[in-house]
């Protein structure tokens, strides 16, 4: 079974949905198959009513998601908080090492920190110096990947992944696909799980 998770560092919930997805595909056995992007591509494309949501919130609804993060994050065992400073963020070098780091194994622990750094520490996640921390966090050599960010064939790969998502109907991050069926979200997990199920019998 292989179970396809499109993600961008730069969500909380994809934080929530990268974190709770692992123990679901361990438990029946599914490979993941990590699919960087870059969300804002996503947005620009098929959901650009999120900037107006962003730009004009519903200042009641805005209460409630940050409570009902934070009861996510409770859920987890996360730490997350708002950037009080950075918010939204260039997360393109961050999704790009994912890219890299993918072939090395190092993907998941890499896309841990980052996710930490951003979400838990305030930290630039744009900032080389910040992705440096991270990769060394992890064992991965800083100057290569850091490098390799910049060829074509990494950009090229994550600017497909993130046109593969919009072609088959995603529209942020993160998009859970099983086969073709789609799911989106971190609280959309219990479905994934439920589908899974149907999958392993």
């Amino acid at each position: 079974m292989k179970l396809e998770v499109f993600f961008d560092c730069s969500s909380p919930w994809t934080y929530l949905g990268f974190h709770n997805v692992q123990p679901i595909a361990e438990k029946y056995g599914a490979d993941i198959d990590w699919k960087p992007i870059l969300v804002g591509g996503v947005f620009n494309t098929v959901n650009q009513s999120v900037y107006e949501q962003r730009a004009n919130p519903v200042r009641v609804k805005a209460r409630y998601m940050r409570k009902d993060l934070q009861d996510w994050a409770k859920l987890a065992g996360l730490e997350i908080t708002f950037p009080p400073s950075i918010f939204p963020i260039n997360s393109v070098k961050a999704m790009r090492a994912c890219i890299v780091l993918n072939e090395t194994g190092l993907l998941v622990a890499f896309a841990e920190q980052i996710f930490r750094a951003y979400w838990s520490d305030n930290l630039d996640i744009s900032d080389e110096a910040v992705l440096t921390s991270c990769l060394e966090a992890v064992g991965a050599d800083a100057g290569a990947v850091l490098t390799a960010i910049k060829s074509d064939d990494v950009k090229a790969e994550l600017r497909a992944n993130t046109e593969a998502l919009i072609a088959r109907g995603g529209f942020g991050s993160p998009t859970f696909f099983i086969g073709e069926d789609m799911f989106f979200g971190n609280d959309r997990l219990p479905l994934v799980d439920a589908a899974l199920v149907k999958l392993s019998e």
